[in-house]
């Protein structure tokens, strides 16, 4: 593997990802990988910090098999494993992930254990008395020989011995510099000499503190000790939880280092499919930096990239193999996710270097022989070939590699070639199961331009990549001449092939781009119906409430004993309804005497026109004034070109009749259209309000009703319904 990662340009990225591990891994992660993927995406959505460095266990265990006692820093180790995935554990997430924490049980004797470790792994002394008393006589200890050394450095007797005020650390011994003759004022041990022929002195009150801080520190050692071997039989009995969160920690230091690196790089995370399909759009190989995208189709079983020299074509083959290689390891990537596609394979091989090897003594191409015999034992691989040529007669090696390629087909596996062989690449066209890709060359500007085409085969433009890199013209147009004009002419219709297929991408390019701007009409369009439907589900679900408390009202109304108290009910009812905006279609109708009209739902004939607003029409024998706003025409006429104007409308007739307020020649008009209203719509008995008030208007409705044609007799209403104040009549 390490080697395809250097074949691939892999390397530095690889090292990169390693980094964001907590501790070695293997990329591979071992299980179903579809589940993996499931918890990597999941955790992909959520903030977290990332785990401790962490040693790997394979130590801790054997030594808890055999009853060996665990020192502090392999038991911190385990701790901050269970220290972590407590921190997840109090978050609570839902979903996959919050499921997994809850699998974590801490037992209560590792907690025990826990409490005696700070957050960076140090002891905690203040637990045990006796610690904490040692502890303090160092402190003690130390603090003395500090003190000590000072007034050695202040102390009149010494000063003309000191060569300087400094405290020297020699031989793991804090000493004095001093000049000779020295031991007339100070007692101690030489431990040294200066380059100027000076002594290092360690005073003898040093070294007696030291040594008594040398047997409290043995002291302390051994109550670590007896705490080591208490933690670790406790942990003896913890052997299978710990051989539990070692197992889980693994895959989740899997799952965090792809998520927080994919993160960290802004790259996308996307698992090998369960075919052998690869498509790539937006790819690109993490070795390069401000690079084109890469975008290939390579849905069959050989892609063949012929072309210009220095055109891009070996990274493409990187690039899919990379693609495939990174895939299958779950190994986040720069692409777009959403449209690409990359298979799945056993295995990924590269055929790249040259094998040439003096040691070995092998050629080139016997070298590449090697490679490929090799490549025939594997089965479902991806295999990458690049200048399959190398090495031998153009036109023998054609006819080979046509042969091997065919095997290899048969064999299953899938194929990505660099070739500058036009022959090979014809040989290999007529093949469905082939396709073609040319890098492409900027005739204008005499440099490739790194971009691919498919379905064609390309030139090599050698002549034009060696003026490009320094050889002089007239050996670049003499090798021309020898090249010969038959030649030339097969390239020329090459470029013409390219040249036309370039036309065809541009005019592809242009209805793409109408394509998407047609799709973003679209989906403007959906969202804008889906905004209208649910305003209309709103206003639905706002009306039905409305009617609702409405006819709760008209409930509790009819409920009522009292009249008054109906009437009062019923308008409460009435102002809880939503305000109706009667809004009638507009219409520039116009009628004249004689026309046949309908008027609500009854046929009739305007037998007169008084202005423009008003009509007397004849229904069945009966004649009635109407509005001509009322009226439509019962045979379709041509309508004339107006002016839209707003139309008021009135209201239908009701049961009843209210004259209040009104004059006496006004309330007649009103009661004689509401009287004929009734008429039409069937009604035989009606009730009209006059009140009481001077008694002029009670007698100018009983006159009106005496010499109506339709009125059979009217009387005073109920006292309940309005007494002297209303009148029933019937039709």
């Amino acid at each position: 593997m390490e080697r395809l990662i250097h074949q691939l340009d892999l390397y530095e990225y690889i090292t990169q990802f390693s980094s964001f591990f907590s501790r070695e891994q293997s990329l591979y992660i071992e299980g179903d990988q579809e589940l993996h993927f499931k918890y990597i995406k999941e955790l992909d959505t959520i903030e977290f910090n990332a785990p401790p460095k962490v040693s790997d266990f394979f130590e801790i265990h054997g030594h808890l098999k055999r009853h060996g006692v665990l020192n502090f820093e392999q038991i911190f180790e385990i701790v901050k494993i269970v220290r972590y995935f407590r921190y997840f554990k109090k978050r609570e997430l839902e979903g996959l992930v919050g499921q997994w924490m809850e699998k974590f049980i801490i037992p209560q004797n590792f907690l025990e254990i826990e409490k005696y470790f700070t957050s960076d792994g140090k002891f905690e002394e203040n637990l045990d008395e006796t610690l904490f008393t040692l502890s303090q006589r160092i402190k003690e200890h130390k603090s003395n020989i500090s003190g000590s050394l000072k007034r050695m450095m202040s102390s009149s007797k010494l000063a003309g011995y000191l060569v300087d005020t400094q405290i020297h650390f020699i031989n793991n011994e804090e000493c004095l510099l001093v000049r000779g003759g020295f031991n007339h004022v100070l007692k101690g041990a030489v431990v040294g000499r200066s380059t100027g022929g000076f002594f290092y002195v360690a005073p003898d009150s040093i070294l007696k503190a030291k040594e008594k801080i040398r047997f409290i520190e043995q002291e302390r050692e051994a109550i670590f000790y007896t705490y080591t071997k208490e933690f670790s039989t406790k942990l003896y009995e913890l052997q299978s939880f710990i051989k539990f969160i070692d197992k889980e920690f693994t895959k989740f230091d899997n799952y965090q280092a792809r998520v927080l690196f994919a993160k960290s790089k802004n790259l996308q995370l996307i698992k090998s499919k369960k075919d052998s399909k690869i498509i790539l759009k937006d790819f690109i190989h993490p070795a390069l930096h401000k690079a084109k995208p890469i975008n290939v189709d390579f849905s069959k079983n050989i892609l063949m990239i012929t072309g210009v020299n220095a055109g891009g074509k070996t990274m493409l083959l990187k690039s899919i193999l990379a693609s495939a290689f990174m895939a299958k390891y779950i190994i986040p990537m720069k692409l777009n996710e959403t449209k690409s596609h990359i298979g799945n394979f056993k295995a990924v091989q590269a055929i790249i270097d040259d094998p040439q090897n003096v040691k070995n003594d092998i050629s080139t191409f016997a070298g590449r022989m090697q490679q490929f015999s090799r490549i025939f034992e594997l089965k479902s691989a991806l295999i990458g070939v690049d200048e399959i040529e190398l090495g031998t007669d153009s036109d023998e090696a054609a006819a080979l590699f046509k042969v091997i390629l065919d095997d290899l087909i048969k064999r299953g596996q899938k194929v990505v070639v660099t070739t500058h062989h036009k022959r090979l690449a014809a040989l290999m066209a007529d093949r469905d199961d082939v396709e073609l890709m040319a890098a492409i060359y900027d005739e204008e500007q005499r440099k490739p331009t790194y971009e691919f085409m498919q379905g064609i085969i390309g030139k090599s433009y050698a002549f034009e990549t060696a003026s490009r890199y320094g050889i002089a013209n007239n050996i670049v147009n003499a090798a021309k001449t020898v090249y010969g004009d038959n030649s030339e002419k097969l390239s020329l219709l090459i470029e013409r092939g390219s040249e036309l297929e370039r036309e065809l991408k541009k005019k592809h390019q242009l209805v793409d781009d109408k394509l998407d701007e047609i799709h973003k009409k679209e989906i403007g369009l959906k969202e804008q119906k889906e905004k209208i439907f649910r305003e209309l589900q709103e206003e639905k679900a706002a009306l039905k409430r409305s009617y609702e408390v409405a006819i709760s009202e008209a409930k509790n109304a009819a409920r009522a004993g009292d009249t008054k108290e109906i009437h009062r009910a019923m308008n409460k009812a009435n102002k809880k309804l939503p305000k109706q905006e009667v809004k009638e279609p507009k219409r520039s109708e116009e009628f004249k005497v004689g026309d046949r009209v309908k008027y609500h739902s009854q046929n009739g004939k305007i037998v007169s026109i008084r202005g423009k607003s008003n009509a007397t029409i004849e229904i069945d024998g009966m004649r009635v004034r109407v509005k001509t706003s009322h009226l439509k025409h019962t045979q379709i006429i041509k309508q004339k070109p107006t002016t839209n104007f707003k139309v008021n409308i009135e209201k239908k007739s009701a049961l009843k009749c209210d004259l209040h307020g009104l004059r006496s020649d006004e309330a007649c008009e009103v009661l004689d259209k509401f009287l004929s209203d009734a008429l039409i719509n069937g009604w035989d008995e009606v009730i009209v309000y006059h009140g009481i008030g001077t008694g002029k208007l009670s007698y100018a409705v009983k006159e009106f009703l005496k010499t109506h044609p339709k009125v059979k007799k009217f009387e005073d209403a109920p006292q309940h319904m309005g007494g002297f104040g209303a009148k029933i009549v019937t039709l």
